[in-house]
Formats: structure tokens, C-alpha cells, sequence
């Protein structure tokens, strides 16, 4: 018997090139029988030019699980339930819902149409207008501070995780080590809001797990901890394994990530619902408060909201669908309910208005919920699901953001294409060497300054930039007719009117409210030094900064007069030759008007 494998292209298949498996598995008697199958071409395909094809999903469902697992975050558990209960309840949902139809469902479609189209990362997208090419590396930036944070979250689920595997929660009592004798239960506490006083749960956070007690503050870190260390290491080897082969991995890791949440928000509502006083809880949330809307900050909390909530201005939406065919036809209210069934039980228990028990923040996550699940029968169990969501929730969320750095830089650098694994590992460890200084003593201090800096204003800017972009520069036909040569069918008018408009003035607004009102941060009653909010400022204004100086660069390097270079610098790269010819669509009036 012999074998032998023969491949071969099928020249004649106008679906591409396929390969047919020609085996020869028997000889007898002269007469040889073979064994023919088509098989699939391997994953790296090249294009009619020679040039690598851009690797795909396996499958369109995993594209819209990985969306889902990076919009559907931490924040939704600890920020948008608050938001809503602090902001009259359900009349909160007018606002917001208000934004989200004109301005986050809009700027959601927008992103994802570009990456598909043009098959790059958020920098190399803007090769339909170079000029604006600095916005790519400001959502790049962006991504990755908030990489530098973000993976501690999910350290700090991971080390509660691990301390739930007992008979009896560390946060239940005040006979622990790191106690102090300020430890008190709500039971015992007559003065809830005395600054002295302080939870098991509440002190198990900071004294337990933080060790913020051992620093007087930002200019006094110590060391990192390495309790933390190795809980932050295990989750940028999580991070690493993910990413490392691409979206053939990452979308199969999010069948896990993304929808595990869902069950165990599910679970932990049936649960939440049967406790006493939860009834009341629920009723907060969802009380309306209409007076409320005459407040300028309920509409500034929900305007900002939706930035986050669907997660755009990360380029994180860019880079998954950049990897989808270009054909392709492109959670926050329910954990709402869970969140505040617990709150009233906690304030039933222990006999104090909700708005005691009312907090957003790691506070909620870390100290609140832990407390009310300890109370439970089986609080280890509940512990355990609960930290596993948390797990979860984080880990997908951090993989967006992962991928957005590592996609916009290796579609920018084409060399590093085919170094992904090392380049990867690359951005990973540099993610956690930075994230040391959040796992020290005084991290928390790191880590505040850093939530509050660095996607705060930074990322409305460059929303509002992409936007721009895109609408007016680009062109909202231009982009209609790149849309309908995909799908088959060009955006209405609601869709082109936002873009040009609605959506532009929208986060015009809020990037100007977000200045007037900015507050510096603080961690309880701890006052950052002023040094501190100018690294901030400059840690934001980095980001930001990438618009101008990249703008700048393009014009100084482009040949010709100043008119010449704008003209080019603001047309399509594959469109050049036109402006060679003194055709230039951004010079004529039609162009701005047209919608």
C-alpha cells in the first residue's frame, strides 16, 4: 500500500481558489484507487495582487458576541443601575433613550461601516482622509490607558474569587487581622454616615485586599503586592492566550465571556427578587421622577453614558469589524434590576433608607454586593457566581481594548503582521508592567487618577474628530455609497442627517460641558496633590494631542504649495491622481452641502 498527497488549485472557480485533495490509497494489481475531497483553503490566503487576504470570523456570530462582550462591561453593573436610580429612576430612560436614537446608535453604525469597508485598524482607516489620521492613534491611546487600569478590576475579581472558596467569607466580620477598631456592622452602627466608622466589607476592601492603610497617598506607593501581582498576572496570560492567533481565537473565547454573564444576571435576579425587601429596591429603580429632567446633569450623566455603553471611541468596534467579509450585513437595564433587588434587601436588613446603601463604583462591586451576599445561606456559592460573572464581564471587555491597540498598530505597521504572537506579548507585558503601580499599597490612588483622565474628555474629542471626519471632510454620500457597494443598500436619511449633524453637535456639547464642569478626583476624603491632576491633564491631553501634531506632520511632508498638500492631505489616498488634476471634491460647495 502507498500514499500520496497531491494539491492542486481549481483555476476555473470564479468563488476563488479552492484545492482538491487527490489521495492515492490503494495499488492492486495495477490498478491504483484514489480518493479525491475538496478542502478549504488555509487560512492565509493572498489576494490577485500577491498581498496577504485579512483574516476573517469563523463565524458572524462570533463578531456579534465579541460586540456585545466589550459594550456589555463592568460599568454596567456598577455605573448605569446608580445612574439610573440618582437620576429620577425611569425618568432617567427619556434622555437617555433620547441619546442613544440621535447621536450613540448612529455613531455605533458609523464605526462599525468603516472598519468593514476599508479592512484596518482604527489608524488605517483614515487613508480615505490622511489628514485626520491622528485621531486613530488618539483611540489607540485611549485603549491602552485604559488598559493600564482596567486589567486591575478584573485582578481584584480574581483575588475575591479565590478568598470565596471557604466556609465562611473574610468580609463578614470584624475578628480579621487587618481590622480596625473603627470595624463595625450596620447592625451595631447608629451613625451610618459617621467618616470614623466602617464595614467588615467595606474595610476587607481597603485594608484587606488594597492595603491602602500602608500609604499616605499618591507620592507613597510601596511596593506592589504580590498577592495582586499574581492575580494580574494570571489575567494578562488569560489576556495573551486570547489574542495572540487573532480573531480565530478571541471570537471562540467570547462564546464563554459574553454570554456567561446573562446567566448568571439571570440566576442571581431570581435569587434577588425572593429576598425581603426587595420589592422596594426595585421600585427605586424604576420610580419616576419626572421633576428630574428640568436637572442639566441628568442629561449630561446620560449623554455621557452612551458613550460608554456602546462602547464607541475606542476603536475597539473599528477593529472587529474590519475582520468581518465585506459583504456582511453589519445588556445594562436588566442588570439594573439585579443590582438594586440586593440593595433593598440590604436596606431592609439593615433598617437604613436605600440611599445609604446606593453607591456606584467599585464600592458597589467590591463592598456593597459582597456584603449582601454574605448574608445569604450558601454565601460562598453565591460568592463564587457572582465574582465569575465579574470575571467574565471584565475579561471581554479588556480583550476589545486589547485588540483595538494591537489591530490599529499592526494594520499601521505592516511588518509586525507577521509577528502578531511576539508583538502581542509585547503590548500585554508592557500593560502589566505599568499596572504594577496600581497593585501597590497606595495603587488605588494610581488607579483613580487614571479612570478619571483617561477616557474621560480625551474620548469625546476624539469621537467628535472621527466624526467630523468622516461627515464632512470624507462625506456623508461618500460613505453612503461605500455602505451601499457593501450591503447593497444605502443608508436612509435619519442615518446621514445624524452624521452630518445631530450626532457632531451632540458631542460638540458634550466635549464642552465636559470641560466647564470638570471636578478634580478625589478617593473618599483623600485630596489628590496638585502635581498629580497635571499628570492627568497631561495623560489626557496626550491622546488629544495626536490629532493636531499628526495633521500638522502630514502637511509639512506632503510636496507642493500649502493648497496642494490640504488637497491632498484631505483626499482619498486612492483618489490622488484627481487631485492631480485639479479635482478636488472638498473644494467645490457641493461637497459640504450635499447630504
Amino acid at each position: 500500500m502507498s500514499s500520496v498527497v497531491a494539491p492542486e488549485k481549481n483555476l476555473s472557480n470564479t468563488m476563488g481558489p479552492q484545492e482538491v485533495e487527490l489521495i492515492l490509497i490503494k495499488e492492486q494489481n495495477g490498478v491504483q484507487f484514489t480518493s479525491t475531497t475538496l478542502v478549504a483553503p488555509s487560512t492565509t490566503q493572498t489576494n490577485p495582487s500577491g498581498e496577504e487576504e485579512r483574516e476573517t470570523w469563523g463565524k458572524k456570530i462570533d463578531f456579534l458576541l465579541s460586540v456585545i462582550g466589550f459594550a456589555v462591561d463592568l460599568a454596567n453593573v456598577w455605573r448605569f443601575p446608580y445612574l439610573c436610580y440618582k437620576n429620577g429612576g425611569g425618568a432617567f430612560l427619556v434622555p437617555y433613550l433620547f441619546f442613544m436614537v440621535i447621536a450613540g446608535m448612529p455613531l455605533f453604525y458609523m464605526e462599525l461601516a468603516l472598519g468593514q469597508y476599508n479592512r484596518e485598524g482604527a489608524a488605517g482607516v483614515w487613508k480615505i482622509c490622511p489628514i485626520f489620521k491622528g485621531v486613530g492613534f488618539t483611540v489607540i491611546l485611549i485603549s491602552l490607558y485604559v488598559g493600564f487600569y482596567y486589567n486591575v478590576i478584573i485582578s481584584w475579581a480574581l483575588f475575591y474569587l479565590f478568598s470565596s472558596f471557604t466556609v465562611e467569607l473574610p468580609w463578614v466580620h470584624c475578628n480579621n487581622t487587618w481590622n480596625s477598631e473603627n470595624c463595625s456592622n450596620w447592625a451595631d452602627n447608629s451613625t451610618i454616615s459617621d467618616i470614623d466608622k466602617a464595614t467588615p466589607a467595606q474595610e476587607y476592601f481597603d485594608r484587606g485586599v488594597l492595603h491602602i492603610q500602608d500609604s499616605n497617598g499618591i507620592d507613597d506607593l510601596g511596593r506592589p503586592r504580590w498577592q495582586l501581582t499574581s492575580c494580574l498576572a494570571v489575567v494578562i496570560v488569560l489576556l495573551y492566550f486570547s489574542l495572540w492567533k487573532g480573531v480565530k481565537t478571541s471570537g471562540k473565547v467570547v462564546w464563554i465571556t459574553a454570554t456567561m454573564p446573562y446567566v448568571v444576571l439571570t440566576v442571581l435576579l431570581l435569587r434577588g427578587v425572593t429576598l425581603p425587601g426587595a420589592k422596594d429596591g426595585i421600585k427605586a429603580y424604576l420610580s419616576v421622577d419626572l421633576g428630574k429632567l428640568c436637572d442639566a446633569k441628568v442629561w449630561i450623566d446620560a449623554a455621557t453614558q452612551i458613550c460608554f455603553s456602546l462602547g464607541v471611541g475606542f476603536g475597539v468596534l473599528i477593529a472587529f469589524s474590519s475582520y468581518n467579509k465585506f459583504s456582511n450585513n453589519c445588556y445594562s437595564f436588566f442588570s439594573g434590576f439585579v443590582v438594586f433587588s440586593f440593595l433593598g434587601y440590604m436596606s431592609y436588613k439593615h433598617n437604613v433608607p436605600l440611599d445609604k446603601v446606593a453607591r456606584d463604583g467599585a464600592g458597589l462591586v467590591f463592598v456593597i454586593y459582597p456584603e449582601a451576599i454574605a448574608t445569604l445561606p450558601g454565601s460562598s456559592v453565591w460568592a463564587v457566581i457572582f465574582f465569575i460573572m465579574l470575571l467574565t464581564l471584565g475579561i471581554d471587555s479588556a480583550m476589545g481594548g486589547m485588540e483595538s491597540v494591537i489591530t490599529g498598530l499592526i494594520d499601521e505597521f505592516k511588518f509586525l503582521h507577521k509577528h502578531r504572537e511576539l508583538f502581542t506579548l509585547f503590548i500585554v507585558v508592557a500593560t502589566f508592567l505599568i499596572s504594577l503601580f496600581c497593585v501597590t499599597n497606595g495603587g488605588m490612588y494610581v488607579f483613580t487618577l487614571l479612570d478619571h483622565y483617561a477616557a474621560g474628555t480625551s474620548i469625546l474629542f476624539g469621537v467628535l474628530i472621527e466624526a467630523v471626519g468622516i461627515a464632512w471632510f470624507y462625506g456623508v454620500d461618500r460613505f453612503s455609497d461605500d455602505i451601499e457597494e457593501m450591503i447593497g443598500q444605502r443608508p436612509g436619511i435619519y442615518w446621514r442627517l445624524c452624521w452630518k449633524f445631530v450626532s457632531p453637535c451632540f458631542l460638540l456639547f458634550m466635549v464642552v460641558v465636559s470641560f466647564a464642569t470638570f471636578n478634580p478626583p478625589n478617593y473618599g476624603f483623600y485630596i489628590f496633590p496638585p502635581w498629580a491632576n497635571v499628570l492627568g491633564w497631561c495623560l489626557a491631553i496626550s491622546s488629544m494631542t495626536m490629532v493636531p501634531l499628526y495633521a500638522f506632520y502630514k502637511l509639512c511632508t506632503l510636496p507642493g504649495k500649502f493648497c496642494d498638500r490640504l488637497a491632498y492631505a484631505i483626499t482619498p489616498e486612492t483618489e490622488h491622481h484627481l487631485v492631480d488634476n485639479g479635482e478636488v471634491r472638498q473644494f467645490t460647495l457641493h461637497h459640504w452641502l450635499v447630504v
